[in-house]
């Protein structure tokens, strides 16, 4: 896999031909619509086909698959212009190897997608997952399930290929999440109770293979008592081959102050569940000055601290899957940034006609704008540069795997990236 940064002047065919490649790879890994609008600074992934094959009439994907020595998922990575379906036709040149992968190992990957996730979008990005989490089961203060609408994914899930992860969280229905319904749930022992026995009787009903647990702004007095609920929801689940994993803040001490923080015990929590998330991203936030989302420092600073409390192998890195542009001057209090997918970002940067920077610090892409009324922006995103710089991390540290928050918006270029550095489990 070769990362191309765009230089001025050049198009997809320039590039296509410099590294010998057909434009429709080009295309079709880096989801370019429309093709010939590139930004100098962009970044694109290339990959070089070491092996083809021609499809016959009659032919199906799975057939090809089997007689290559390849699963259907495996086969539908390779071509991201197949979109995760089966639309193959007579005549048609399928990719079964690229040229230079050698991979990093196998990962498991896992992803979170609202309900009314668009499921073209989601079929085409099933293939690289090893599990989807539909977000999220609320709960009422008497222990009750909040219903959530996550049977057309648990079933695209499974025609793809993916496990499906059971979430539970304290998000109440005006979007927050609440200390105080997370509080009830863990000193109120009838309260648990109740919960218990609805998580596994839903969770058992609707197939899923795991529990992820989010219990945010936890106060640290109860600390101890969220560690023996997972320790309680382990027990329980583990016997039937359901693995528990806990969404964890992104801290960097042991007594890291702040309410997001300290009902957090990476150490009490590690030991409980089977996995954990770390959520490392969301140090460029909506409210905040303009940054990088998930900067490089400070995601290796959190996975350090990690391994002080938590064995590799149960830690899963959070990975973002968004950008920000923020209006400037930025105003503490007054100033709120806007949630972007990544072409959204490249496509104000073509709007505009400015190039993307890189911070060499950060390990993001950046740039800044004027728009039409006088105002000026600046944008923090991924790209495949700074998502590889991410991916690599597991392999450094050992990591178990990777958890994309969210599915809701497209990254084509993050898919071929992930699958060229690792061999996704199940395959």
């Amino acid at each position: 896999m070769f990362i191309h940064v765009v230089e001025p002047g050049e198009s997809v065919y320039t590039i296509a031909r410099k590294y010998q490649v057909p434009m429709s790879l080009v295309i079709a890994a880096n989801g370019l619509e429309p093709p010939d609008r590139l930004v100098a600074g962009q970044a694109l992934v290339i990959r070089i086909p070491e092996e083809t094959y021609t499809v016959r009439p009659g032919e199906t994907l799975e057939q090809i698959a089997a007689r290559s020595g390849l699963s259907s998922r495996q086969l539908l990575r390779r071509n991201p212009a197949l979109a995760g379906e089966n639309p193959i036709f007579p005549g048609q040149t399928l990719v079964l190897s690229y040229q230079e992968e050698e991979k990093l190992g196998p990962l498991l990957v896992n992803g979170y997608a609202y309900p009314y996730v668009d499921k073209e979008l989601l079929r085409a990005t099933l293939p690289y997952l090893s599990a989807l989490t539909p977000f999220t089961y609320g709960f009422t203060p008497q222990g009750e399930l909040v219903p959530l609408e996550d049977e057309a994914l648990l079933s695209m899930a499974a025609e793809g290929g993916a496990a499906g992860l059971m979430h539970l969280s304290t998000l109440t229905e005006e979007g927050g999440f609440s200390n105080e319904l997370g509080h009830i749930a863990l000193t109120d022992s009838q309260v648990q109770d109740t919960l218990v026995r609805n998580l596994l009787r839903t969770l058992l009903q609707k197939g899923y293979q795991g529990l992820d647990v989010d219990f945010e702004y936890i106060p640290a007095q109860d600390a101890a008592a969220y560690a023996a609920f997972i320790r309680r929801l382990s027990r329980r689940l583990n016997p039937l081959g359901r693995p528990v994993i806990v969404a964890l803040a992104p801290k960097t001490s042991r007594e890291q102050a702040g309410l997001l923080y300290e009902g957090h015990s990476y150490g009490l929590i590690g030991a409980a569940a089977n996995g954990v998330l770390l959520m490392t991203y969301e140090w460029g936030y909506a409210y905040g000055p303009p940054m990088a989302v998930a900067p490089l420092p400070n995601v290796r600073r959190v996975v350090e601290y990690a391994l002080e409390e938590i064995p590799p192998g149960k830690i899963w890195l959070g990975i973002p899957n968004y950008g920000y542009d923020w209006p400037l001057p930025f105003v503490s209090g007054q100033s709120r940034a806007k949630s972007i997918s990544m072409p959204e970002a490249v496509a104000l940067a073509w709007k505009y006609g400015v190039s993307i920077s890189y911070s060499q610090q950060s390990q993001a892409p950046w740039f800044r704008y004027t728009d039409e009324a006088g105002v000026l922006h600046e944008v923090w995103f991924e790209d495949a540069r700074s998502i590889r710089a991410k991916l690599e991390l597991i392999r450094e540290y050992g990591l178990f795997g990777a958890g994309y928050w969210n599915l809701m918006r497209p990254f084509p270029q993050n898919w071929q990236v992930l699958d060229a550095l690792y061999s996704i489990l199940p395959d």
